[in-house]
C-alpha cells in the first residue's frame, strides 16, 4: 500500500527547472518543432558556417581587447616594454595597443586572432554570397535574406576599416587620411561630414574615440541583428538543396539538427577556431610596432588596406586626376567618380534578385538550386562582377605590383583602366560559352552514357569507345533543371486591327529576357523519346 510520501514524491531537480522554464518560455514546444529540423548535407553550406563562426570569434576576442585598449588621442610618452619606442610621443590609443601586444598576457595572439578572423569572415562572406548567387538561392522567397547577407558584407567592410584604424599607427592613419579626402570630394555635404567625424580639421581630436564607439557598439550591434534575422529566415524558409532523387520544392533531404548536425557543427566551430589560431600564431598581421605612431606629415611606404577595401582604393588610384570648377567650387572628379562607381557596383549586386525576377517574370518559390552551367547568363554576370573586383584589387595595390615585379607603375594603372572595361566583357563571353559547352556535354552523357575508356573493335574493323549508361540518380541530376521561355511582348495588333505600341520598358524586358533564355542561351534538354530511341540500340554503339 502506497503512502502519502510516496504519492507526492518530487521530480528530479533538472526536470523541475525544465518544467518551470517551459511554463514561462514555451521552450519544449519550440524545441520539439525545431530541434529535428532537417539540414542538407553538402560541403558548400559550410561556407556560411565559416562566416558565422568567424563572427563569433571576432566578438569573443573583441571583448577581451576592449578591456585593455584606451581610445584616446591624448599624447603620452611611451615607457613600455618595446625598447625601440622608448621616449617617443604617441597617442594613448597607440600606446595601449603596444601594451596589448607586448605587456598583456596573450594580448598579441588575441589581437592577431581578432584581425585574422575579420579577414576570414569577409572572405567567407564573399565566397558564400557568390555560392548563393551562382546557384540561384536568392530567388523567392529569399530576396530579403540576400539583402541581409549583402548588408553584412558591406557593414563588415566598414567595421574592419574602423577596427584597423583604432591603433592610430602610421598605416591606419594614412588610410583615415585617404577616407577623409574621399569624404571631402562629395559636393555640398563633404565638408560638413568631415568636420562632424573629425571634430575639426584633420586629424582632429575625436576620431579614434568615435571610431571606437562605431566599431564596438553601432556596427556590431546592427550586424548581430542581421545575423539573427538571417538565421531566423533560414529556419523559416527551410534550406535550399541541390537537385537529386526524392528532392522537391516541398521537402528537405538531409540530417536532423539534433543530434547529428549539431555535433558536426560544434566540431567544425573548433576546427575554424583552431585554424584561425594557428594562422594568428605563425603569420604576423598589422605589426604596428614596425610602423610607428601616426603623424600627419608622414606616410608609410607601401600603405595598403586589407583586401576587402582594396577594391574601393583601386577605383581611386587608377582614375585620372580630373577636376572641374563650377560657380567658384571645385569638383574633384578623380575621387567623386570612383565613389559613385563603387556604390553603383554594390547596388547592382544588392538589387540583382529583384532585377532578375522582373526580367524573367518568375514569381514562384524556389527551393531547388540551379547548377551554374544551367544559367549561363547569370553565371557570366557573376564571373564578370568578380573580374571587376579583382581587377580593381590590382589597381589598389599598383605600387606593390610595381616594386615586387619590377614593372612600371603607369603601365599597371593603364592595364587596370583598360581591363576594367574589357575584362568583364571577356569574362562574361568566355563563361557563357563554357556553360553552354558543359550543357552539351551533359546532354551527350544522358543520351550516350559515360565514357568508359574501353576501346572495342567492331567486326568491320571500326574502333569505338564503350559508353556506360548513367545511373537513374545521375540521369535525374542532369535533367532536373527547368528550361524557361523568354518573355515576349506579344502581337502588337489586336483582333480588331488596333495597333498597340509597346513601351520602351517592355521592349527592354523582352530583350533582356531573350538574353537569359533565348535559343542561343540554353541547350535543350534531351527528351524521353530521344533517350528511348538512343538506348534502344538504333544508331548507338
Amino acid at each position: 500500500m502506497s503512502t502519502a510520501t510516496e504519492t507526492q514524491r518530487k521530480a528530479p531537480a533538472g526536470e523541475r527547472v525544465a518544467d518551470w522554464a517551459d511554463g514561462r518560455l514555451g521552450i519544449y514546444g519550440l524545441a520539439k518543432a525545431n530541434m529535428r529540423k532537417i539540414f542538407p548535407d553538402h560541403w558548400s553550406f559550410m561556407l556560411g558556417e565559416i562566416c558565422l563562426y568567424s563572427f563569433i570569434i571576432i566578438i569573443l576576442t573583441g571583448v577581451y581587447l576592449t578591456l585593455f585598449f584606451h581610445p584616446s588621442m591624448n599624447e603620452v610618452v611611451y615607457h613600455g616594454s618595446y625598447e625601440p619606442m622608448q621616449g617617443i610621443r604617441m597617442s594613448e590609443a597607440y600606446a595601449s595597443t603596444l601594451d596589448i601586444s607586448f605587456d598583456v598576457r596573450g594580448g598579441l595572439l588575441v589581437r592577431q586572432i581578432h584581425h585574422w578572423a575579420a579577414v576570414i569572415f569577409l572572405a567567407g562572406m564573399f565566397v558564400h554570397m557568390f555560392r548563393v548567387f551562382f546557384t540561384g538561392a536568392y530567388r523567392k522567397p529569399r530576396e530579403i535574406n540576400w539583402l541581409f547577407g549583402f548588408l553584412l558584407f558591406v557593414l563588415g567592410m566598414f567595421t574592419g576599416f574602423t577596427g584597423y584604424s583604432l591603433p592610430d599607427d602610421l598605416l591606419s592613419g594614412t588610410g583615415v587620411r585617404f577616407t577623409q579626402g574621399a569624404i571631402l570630394s562629395m559636393p555640398i555635404v563633404g565638408t560638413y561630414i568631415s568636420m562632424f567625424l573629425f571634430g575639426g580639421e584633420f586629424p582632429g581630436t575625436d576620431i579614434i574615440a568615435r571610431f571606437y564607439s562605431i566599431h564596438i557598439l553601432l556596427l556590431p550591434g546592427i550586424m548581430l541583428g542581421l545575423v539573427v534575422g538571417h538565421l531566423i529566415l533560414v529556419f523559416f524558409h527551410k534550406h535550399t538543396q541541390f537537385a537529386g532523387p526524392g528532392k522537391t520544392n516541398k521537402n528537405v533531404v538531409g540530417m536532423p539538427l539534433l543530434p547529428v548536425y549539431m555535433a558536426k557543427a560544434g566540431g567544425f566551430f573548433f576546427l575554424v577556431f583552431g585554424f584561425i589560431s594557428v594562422i594568428a600564431a605563425i603569420a604576423t598581421i598589422n605589426p604596428i610596432w614596425a610602423l610607428g605612431p601616426y603623424r600627419p606629415d608622414q606616410v608609410s611606404t607601401g600603405a595598403q588596406p586589407d583586401w576587402y577595401m582594396g577594391f574601393a582604393e583601386g577605383f581611386v588610384r587608377v582614375m585620372p586626376g580630373w577636376e572641374i570648377n563650377l560657380w567658384g567650387h571645385t569638383l574633384v572628379l578623380g575621387v567623386l567618380i570612383p565613389l559613385v562607381l563603387f556604390g553603383v557596383v554594390l547596388a547592382a549586386l544588392a538589387l540583382y534578385p529583384f532585377i532578375e525576377s522582373w526580367i524573367t517574370g518568375d514569381k514562384r518559390e524556389h527551393h531547388i538550386l540551379d547548377r551554374p552551367r544551367n544559367a549561363p547568363t547569370r553565371t557570366g554576370l557573376g564571373v564578370a562582377w568578380v573580374t571587376i573586383y579583382f581587377v580593381m584589387l590590382i589597381g589598389g595595390g599598383n605600387d606593390i605590383w610595381a616594386t615586387h615585379f619590377h614593372m612600371s607603375l603607369n603601365a599597371i594603372s593603364w592595364f587596370v583602366r583598360i581591363a576594367f572595361f574589357v575584362g568583364p566583357v571577356l569574362a562574361f563571353v568566355v563563361t557563357r560559352r563554357i556553360c553552354l559547352g558543359l550543357q552539351r556535354r551533359d546532354k551527350e552523357k544522358v543520351l550516350h552514357g559515360r565514357e568508359s575508356g574501353t576501346i572495342k573493335r567492331l567486326p568491320h574493323g571500326e574502333f569505338v569507345e564503350i559508353h556506360e549508361p548513367l545511373s537513374p540518380e545521375q540521369l535525374h541530376t542532369l535533367t532536373a533543371h527547368e528550361q524557361y521561355k523568354p518573355y515576349e511582348i506579344g502581337p502588337t495588333v489586336d483582333e480588331n486591327g488596333v495597333e498597340r505600341k509597346p513601351s520602351a520598358l517592355q521592349k527592354l524586358r523582352a530583350r533582356l529576357s531573350k538574353s537569359y533564355y533565348g535559343e542561343d542561351n540554353q541547350i535543350a534538354k534531351p527528351t524521353a523519346e530521344e533517350y528511348k530511341e538512343i538506348t534502344s540500340g538504333h544508331g548507338h554503339h
